[in-house]
Order: C-alpha cells, then structure tokens, then sequence
C-alpha cells in the first residue's frame, strides 16, 4: 500500500454548540416553529474517530482487499490504539513496506491473507522479518 496522502486528526468536533449557536438569516424577521426542536447535524468526525490522537485516515492503493470491500482510492480510517486480533483488517509495516492485509494469527504463526485469489498469503517469519502491525482499520470510505 502506498501512502498517497495521510491525515492526522486535528478536528475538535461541535459537540460544545448547540443549534442556537449556529447562526441564520431569516428573511421574514421571525424563526420557524420547527427550530426549537431541529437537531444538530451528523458529525463524522464524532461517528468514525474513538481514539483521536490515535487515529490517521490513510488513502488505499491497490486492489488487495478488494473482497473486504477496500478498492483503489478508498480512504481508510486507521485507530493504532485497536489490539489487532485474528479476522481484523489491519495496516502492517513488513521490510519496510505499509501493507493493507487481513490480519491472522494461529498459535506462533502470523499470516497476512489479501482479499483477492490473485494475491497468495504472506507468512512472516519473525526471525528474518522487520514485522510489525501499524494500526487496525476501523472504517472505510468508499465513493460510489
């Protein structure tokens, strides 16, 4: 996976307004009857980040996760404070290289299985190996 463009978290959220706060312009010179029980909008930044200093959104390239529903251009969200576990789809660090792979452990071995049959597994040999997980995917953003 190469990093085309990466983003830290830096946004604070809206949690502290309220739809008071936000200001309107009303041509008739009084405000709707509905706005008193209008709720705030969708804040996505307090939907997809748990972690915030933590988390960093990384674009995907490369067609390895493509079963998982991970194509080419789609930006991750990756929280490197998740324990990875066995089945999560994780960003791993492996000579060097930033990999997107689902992540699988079995005793003492470690696998990185793609989500493509054109891709085979890769088993890392912890002797040989600079190996190390770099965080765990938690969401994807996928254009349509």
């Amino acid at each position: 996976m190469e990093l085309e463009q990466f983003f830290a978290t830096g946004y604070r959220g809206s949690k502290q307004f309220s739809q008071n706060d936000i200001q309107t312009a009303n041509a008739t010179g009084f405000t709707a009857a509905a706005d008193d029980y209008m709720e705030r909008g969708i804040d996505l930044n307090e939907q997809l980040v748990r972690n915030k200093p933590a988390t960093f959104f990384m674009r995907v390239s490369g067609d390895a996760m493509i079963g998982a529903g991970i194509h080419d251009g789609d930006v991750v969200i990756v929280d490197r404070s998740v324990r990875a576990v066995s089945g999560r789809v994780v960003i791993a660090a492996l000579n060097g290289e930033m990999l997107i792979r689902r992540f699988d452990k079995h005793f003492n071995k470690i696998r990185l299985l793609s989500e493509t049959p054109k891709l085979s597994p890769i088993d890392i040999d912890l002797s040989g190996a600079e190996f190390s997980i770099w965080g765990v995917v938690t969401y994807v953003i996928h254009g349509l």
